[in-house]
């Protein structure tokens, strides 16, 4: 019995540490809904309208709304690449991602056109229908987001819509709009518990024009509070953009239940933030009316934490706005220069690697000038900074200077050098894989840490997710799950080659269900699809550590605790609200209704979109055509290393098993495995130069030749 217990013990913690990753990842309580709190629910839209519109001046009525209401930034996501006004409001009607604009993209929206068949001529108040609306639907239900249009307007028994727009999101599926009007009357206010009111659009970035464009929806916006009637939620939304510049909007909700505070939904569990797809499902929670299926929507509430000065809140939000605004084009740019630089460094390592071993025999050649090689070394090592760099660099204000791109590259080459220093500095004296295990460690820290302190560096960051593409709001993002991963296994790997082989796969278990945790628990990275990848990675990773091949055994464990630990993530998921959930709780929920095809489609699309458009995708072929004709090759050293370091050979393994699933599963391609590259493979180089300078060292055994390579 003894004898057993101390051959499985490290296997049996090991597998305890899966199980605590696993508790770890106990669903939040479901957020407290909005209490019926109104008799009337009026939702005030104005096209392109954004917080650098509102100020105490030009729009008073706006600015009055935000001092006693809640607000936040609306994202105005649809199912559209550039969300037209259109297809905002039918966004709104429908609860979930919908098209309106027929026709191509093109980098301005083309005006609004509606047509609208009136019941009474134009008498307000009359009844209208929209002749279009079942060549809409079926449009809508076409796309795999499965959008129905109308079914705001079912939820309620009388919907009032006060211009074109508003009849887009008010009309039913069969294109009936219960009471209509071309332009504001009191008496319709309170004619329907439900009124939706078009106030025109804000367009262009002519700040002249657009003040203009603001006081006259502020003016409609002051007509509409002045005749609200008792008991009423009014809500003002800048509904969409109306260009290819995506921007962040303006969301107030002013009335009972919303007297300050910022707004917040659990579709994006981030203070400050909505989306357009929320606000259906808050008008029939307020008017306390059945609740369809939103899928990724939520009612809107308020939410403390907003400062007492109105203008200090707004100039968060304008702030934000412009963070975001310049995010896409400035994390485009760095991530293409990163892609460059690496391939470049790659090749330029080449002659060094094949020059690195040193003979134990008489020289034949000269060698490379050690300052060279400490140069190459201190280069690679800045490489795999690059991108946790440009995660830190968002402490400092960047996209507030005059160049924003100059700005950031900038602070991520100063937070580069002073990493790199530090790293070099450190590790100088040491071997092989000090410098790997290092990195990646510090890499994924600065990401824990970011989570642990509600990531607000990946929020519009460059190496984070934007809130105007709308697929992320809180937790881990894409690239911060990379470099988590990358610091689990390959950190792992570092602190496990210092203990004896069988006690490593309990180390690998160990900082594989920390990750676990940091990545999936619904309070920190909220990402259970990411949760899942790490398992399968870290169980591969766990049976490969003690060395040897990965026989048929040691799969079928790694496969049997990867599927135990996984459907434990997949089962505490479906225990999430809907909005909450990840794609993996989402694929099962639409398995068991018959509809995980349009879930199944979706990801597809995106994955073939990402691996298209992703200057990753470039990155991770290079890695892998350096990796087969360079680091393979005899003189390469990754096979030298790999046999030495074993724990090394395992972590790579699961970074790459954990990296891809993760891709394929959220629908990103190859952006975990491009993220994971970019700090990884530079100091994979790192090490191979390192072994290979070693590998005619006289030494007596294998194991004082490890002592050697890791002192």
């Amino acid at each position: 019995m003894r004898q057993w217990l101390h051959r499985f013990a490290p296997a049996l913690l090991a597998l305890l540490a899966g199980l605590l990753g696993v508790a770890g990842l106990i669903p939040r309580p479901a957020a407290t809904p909005a209490k019926p709190a109104a008799d009337y629910v009026i939702i005030v839209g104005v096209a392109g309208l954004r917080w650098d519109d509102v100020n105490a001046t030009d729009t008073p009525a706006m600015w009055q709304m935000a001092q006693g209401g809640a607000i936040g930034a609306l994202s105005v996501r649809s199912a559209r690449r550039i969300t037209c006004a259109g297809d905002g409001w039918l966004t709104l009607g429908a609860g979930n991602l919908a098209v309106y604009t027929p026709g191509a993209v093109t980098p301005v929206c083309p005006e609004l056109e509606v047509p609208i068949t009136r019941d009474g001529g134009t008498r307000p108040g009359s009844g209208a229908t929209l002749p279009d609306q079942s060549e809409t639907v079926s449009r809508n239900r076409n796309l795999h987001w499965g959008a129905q249009p109308g079914a705001l307007a079912e939820g309620v028994r009388c919907t009032t819509a006060i211009g074109p727009g508003a009849a887009i999101a008010a009309a039913r599926p069969y294109g009936r709009v219960d009471k209509y009007a071309e332009s504001l009357d009191d008496s319709l206010l309170d004619a329907c518990a439900l009124t939706l009111v078009d106030v025109g659009e804000i367009a262009g970035n002519d700040p002249v024009a657009r003040a203009a464009d603001a006081r006259h929806a502020d003016a409609a916006l002051a007509n509409v509070l002045a005749a609200r009637p008792e008991h009423s939620v009014v809500v003002l939304a800048g509904l969409s953009d109306l260009d290819a510049t995506s921007r962040l909007h303006v969301a107030i909700a002013q009335g009972p239940g919303y007297t300050g505070g910022w707004l917040t939904s659990p579709s994006t569990s981030r203070p400050g933030y909505i989306q357009v797809v929320d606000l259906a499902p808050t008008a029939l929670a307020l008017l306390d009316r059945p609740m369809p299926v939103f899928a990724g929507a939520a009612a809107a509430t308020s939410d403390s934490g907003r400062p007492a000065d109105v203008t200090a809140a707004v100039n968060r939000l304008a702030d934000a706005d412009r963070e975001a605004s310049v995010q896409r084009r400035v994390g485009t740019n760095f991530f293409q220069t990163l892609v460059v630089a690496q391939l470049l460094l790659f090749l330029a390592v080449v002659p060094l690697l094949r020059r690195a071993r040193r003979p134990a025999g008489p020289q034949t050649r000269r060698p490379v000038p050690r300052t060279v090689v400490r140069a190459a070394e201190v280069l690679l090592i800045a490489a795999s900074l690059a991108v946790p760099a440009a995660l830190v660099a968002d402490l400092l204000p960047w996209w507030r200077w005059p160049h924003p791109g100059l700005a950031f590259g900038g602070i991520t080459l100063a937070v580069m050098g002073f990493a790199t220093f530090a790293i070099a500095f450190l590790t100088r004296r040491s071997r092989a894989i000090a410098p790997l295990g290092g990195v990646a460690a510090v890499a994924a820290l600065a990401v824990a840490f970011d989570v642990l302190t509600g990531s607000r560096l990946q929020l519009n960051g460059v190496a984070g997710y934007s809130a105007v593409v709308g697929g992320r709001y809180a937790g881990v993002g894409v690239i911060g799950l990379g470099l988590l991963v990358t610091g689990a296994l390959l950190g792992g790997a570092a602190l496990a080659q210092r203990f004896e082989r069988r006690w490593r796969p309990f180390v690998m278990a160990v900082i594989g269900a920390v990750g676990m945790v940091v990545i999936g628990s619904p309070y920190l990275g909220a990402d259970a699809s990411g949760a899942v990848a790490l398992t399968a990675g870290v169980c591969v990773a766990a049976a490969m550590a003690v060395g040897g091949w990965l026989t048929i055994t040691r799969l079928v464990w790694a496969a049997a605790a990867a599927l135990f630990v996984g459907s434990g993530f997949a089962i505490l998921d479906l225990f999430r609200p809907e909005e909450q959930r990840s794609s993996v709780g989402r694929l099962l929920v639409r398995t068991k209704d018959g509809t995980a095809g349009f879930i199944a489609r979706r990801i597809a699309e995106a994955d073939v979109v990402t691996t298209v458009t992703s200057p990753l995708t470039a990155l991770v072929l290079g890695c892998l055509l350096y990796a087969t004709f360079v680091l393979l090759r005899d003189w390469g050293g990754l096979r030298r290393l790999l046999g030495v370091f074993s724990p090394v050979r395992a972590a790579l393994t699961g970074l790459v098993v954990a990296c891809l699933l993760a891709g394929v599963v959220e629908g990103v391609s190859f952006n975990v495995l491009g993220a994971a590259l970019a700090t990884a493979l530079p100091l994979v180089v790192l090490s191979c130069l390192r072994v290979l300078e070693h590998a005619d060292d006289r030494t007596p055994a294998p194991r004082v030749a490890e002592e050697t390579l890791e002192s």
